[in-house]
Parts: structure tokens; sequence; C-alpha cells
């Protein structure tokens, strides 16, 4: 603790250290809002601008870009229903519908506090656990990471009410998505139909804007804004009220837990963590058909999960010298210019770095939840753009997102594949999460299966050898049973009313 806070005044001595904080969260929650332009693309157009700065200025802006940006995605979330970055796809199940009510100045309050509360969590774990969490990390096997993955897929049926064989459907379409490109073993490239540019498979960036933010284009633009009820901009308090914030503590002790759990494990990230803490926070409430009805508690699960996972991604690229998901793997990038290499013996030769980087993250995270709760009444705003100008500017901004993830026309042409797929999926009543959940965790899955068997010489009860694996797996098979009994005897006693009236 003594180590932290004597890295303050190494931030606070510096003038430049101010202005860059100031300017990283602005234009991180900038990039996060707009659809298509994450906190990864912001922190990659920033990179070359850090090679003429020392090294606290740099990793200054750099962390401020991925707090402003992974925090920013909750705005556009609400209030036009498209998450600005995939870690706030599950926001958009609550906030959309309160912002249809109203409460879009409330959605946003909640969502920007447990955001704090989400990052400051995540930064905590950080600081005070990442020895013993990088330990744990460094325990897991692929058997353990196979696991984790295939848990995290079958959380499909807790996001699907109405069929678990429509969400079982959705997933298996999103990773015979994942499986185009190239082998995460082999190399060996797969469903490409000669086609050069999907060597490499979807890009990830196109591939999600594609699939939420121009399937809702779409939809958005059949809707007619005759009748259209505005947000209520009329605020009263802070948005929630003591009761409140005391009963969701739990749900985010929870969904922080999560979020930073699933951050340590490398590869996943954010863009799993929120639907995950969304699915088990519905598992968990006393009142799941409420979900996605416009409730403060799929809020508070999502945005605390995510912003919780930004502490936990650092832990295995600080302890391990592995990157936690994209925005890291940059982060990565950024050590190595400066000369600097991330692993087990980076703690004992860079401690003070180290407590330094905890500093500016804690310091950004304060400066984001500021520029967001004040600028809460100029997002609202937005709402009041008329559909005819503001569809034609998101479709835009989509597309010049998705073009400069890569500089290829040909992500374009992803964004509209995928934007028509889920138009199309929708009109069967297909849901589109599991699609990404299948997209997203498909080569984990693929890889840490393959990788396991290999292990195991294509025994596959080996996995129950291994206590972390086996723990998941049962666990799978749990929830898959218990979702379809549940949906059965729900799906019966619907049936039997509808006899009886």
């Amino acid at each position: 603790m003594s180590q932290l806070i004597a890295s303050f005044p190494q931030i606070f001595t510096d003038p430049l250290c101010y202005v860059l904080i100031l300017v990283g969260c602005t234009v991180g929650i900038i990039f996060g809002c707009i659809p298509g332009l994450t906190a990864g693309i912001a922190i990659a157009l920033s990179l070359p601008l850090t090679l003429k700065l020392p090294i606290i200025p740099s990793f200054t802006l750099l962390l401020s870009l991925y707090i402003g940006g992974i925090s920013g995605g909750l705005i556009s979330a609400i209030l036009i229903k498209i998450p600005g970055t995939p870690a706030s796809v599950a926001t958009t199940f609550e906030g959309g519908p309160m912002a249809d009510r109203g409460e879009a100045w409330r959605a946003l309050s909640v969502s920007i506090i447990f955001s704090f509360i989400g990052t400051l969590f995540g930064i905590a774990v950080l600081c005070f656990m990442t020895p013993i969490l990088g330990r744990f990390a460094l325990s897991l096997g692929m058997h353990d990471y196979f696991a984790v993955a295939l848990f995290s897929l079958t959380l499909v049926s807790a996001l699907c009410d109405k069929s678990l064989i429509k969400g079982l459907i959705a997933c298996g379409i999103g990773l015979v998505l994942a499986c185009v490109g190239s082998a995460p073993i082999d190399g060996y490239t797969r469903f490409t139909f000669g086609i050069h540019s999907l060597d490499a498979g979807f890009s990830e960036v196109p591939a999600l804007v594609g699939l939420f933010a121009m399937t809702e284009l779409l939809n958005g633009a059949k809707r007619s804004e005759a009748g259209k009820k505005l947000a209520s901009f009329r605020r009263h308090g802070i948005g929630i009220t003591g009761r409140e914030f005391v009963s969701q503590l739990p749900n985010a002790f929870v969904s922080g837990t999560i979020g930073t759990f699933i951050g340590i494990l490398p590869g996943i990230g954010a863009s799993v963590c929120n639907l995950m803490a969304y699915g088990v926070s519905k598992k968990l409430s006393r009142y799941p058909e409420k979900y996605g009805t416009g409730i403060i508690d799929g809020l508070v699960a999502s945005e605390t999960s995510n912003n919780a996972c930004i502490g936990g991604t650092m832990v295995p690229l600080l302890t391990l010298g592995i990157p936690g998901d994209t925005v890291t793997a940059i982060l990565l990038g950024a050590f190595t210019i400066n000369g600097l290499n991330p692993g087990p013996l980076f703690y004992q030769e860079n401690i003070k770095l180290i407590y330094i980087i905890f500093a500016i993250m804690l310091v950004a995270s304060v400066v984001t939840f500021l520029i967001q709760f004040v600028g809460i009444r100029g997002f609202t705003q937005l709402l009041r753009v008329p559909k005819y100008m503001l569809l034609p500017m998101v479709l835009v901004l989509c597309i010049v997102g998705s073009f400069g993830a890569n500089n290829r026309i040909f992500d374009v042409w992803t964004l509209l594949f995928w934007g028509v797929l889920g138009f199309v999926l929708t009109k069967f009543d297909i849901p589109l999460t599991p699609i990404i959940m299948g997209y997203i965790l498909g080569p984990i899955t693929e890889k840490y299966l393959r990788r396991g068997l290999m292990m195991s010489r294509n025994n596959f009860m080996d996995f129950f050898n291994h206590r972390v694996a086996a723990i998941f797996l049962i666990l799978t098979v749990l929830l898959v049973t218990v979702t379809f009994v549940t949906q059965v005897v729900a799906l019966v006693k619907s049936s039997k009313k509808k006899k009886d009236a």
C-alpha cells in the first residue's frame, strides 16, 4: 500500500500526465461510444504517438484510453441500443428498454456508477492479489481452459428464455463462423471457398459491429417513428436510491468477480465476461422473468463485470507476459517498444513502474467517472436526433470503424454480411447473443480441446482427471440439464393453462 501511495506524486508532479489523462479518458469514451471504434483501435492509433514520450506519460495515455474506451461503450448501448464495444453487449438488454420508457438518465447513471465500481474492483484485485492469481493462472492446464470455455458457451441457455434449442442453434452458427479461416493448431484453412481474405477468418470488429449495429439499423429503418416517446431527461438525485444501491452490492460483487476471473484467463476478455455475468445474475435472481424488460440488475452485472475485467486482463500480462485480450496485446507491444519484458521476473525488476501503472489506472478511472457523469445530459440528447439523420450517421461510423480496423475494404463486406445474417435470424426469433458467444469462444475452445486431446492421446475421459476441468464439465452438464427441465416444465404448465382456459 505504501508503494502505491508513493507512486501518485510521480503522476501529479508532471503536468503532461494531467493533460494525457484528460485527453485519453475523453478520447477513449468517444471511441467506446461510437460503434466500431473500440478501445483497441484507439490504443492502436495512439501507439505511434507514444514513441517520443517517456515511459510514464506513454502508459498514462494508453491506460486512460483503455479505461475510457471500455466504459464509454455503455452510452450507445443504452441510448441507441447498439453496443459501442463488444464489452457492452449485455448492457443493451436492459438499457434499451429503460430508455424506451423514458429512463435513459437513470440507466446511464446506474451504469456509470457501477462501471466505476467495477473498475476499482478489478484494480484492487490487480494490486493486492496479482501474485496469487498469477500462480493460479499458471497452474491451469489445457484441459482446464477448455472446460472453462465450454462452460461459458453453455451459458447461452441462461440467455434464451423461449427455447434452449434455438439458443444452441445460434451458438452452433457462431461456432461454424468461427471455423472460417486457419485452424488454431495446424493452420489449415477451412471454409474460405478460395477467398484469400478469409484465410485469417472474419475480423472481430466488423463482425460484431455488423451483427449488432447493422442488424439494429436494418430493424430500426423499418420501424416508424410516429408516436415515438423520447426519454425523460428530468433527474432526481443520482439515479439510484441508497436502498437500491445496497441491494445491488451482492450482484456487483459476483459480477466483478466473474469479470476479474475471466480477464485473468488469457485470450477471453471483456467481450465474454459481460454476457457471462449477465447470465449468472439472471440465474441467481429472484425475478429472472424481468430480465430483458429494463431493470438495473442487468446493467449492474454487465457494467461491473466488463470494467472489472480491465484489472483482470492486466494480471496475465504483467505476471506471465501473456495478453488477456486484444487491448492488452497492444499494450504488450507498448512494453516491448519501451524495452520492457513482462513476465515472472517483471515484478522484481520493475516494481516501481508496476505501482505507477496501478496509480495511473486509479486516477484514470476517477477521471472517466467524472467526465461521464457530468456529461449525462449531453449524451441523452442523442435520443432527440431524428432517425433519418441518426441511422445514416451511425452507418457511416460503423463502416469507417470496420474499415479502420485493418484498412481493407473486405472488412466492410464482412460488416454487411454479418448485418444481413443477424437481420434474417431475428425474423426466425433466433437470439444473436449466443452467436457472439460461439464466435468468440469457438477458437479458444477448439484450441484447448485439441491440445488437451493431444496431451491425453485422444482420451477425453482424461479431462475428468484434472480437478478444475472436472468441476466445470460437471457444472456444464448440470446447467444444460436444469435449464432444459425448467423450460419443459414451464411449457407443460402453460399448455395446461391453455386447456383449462
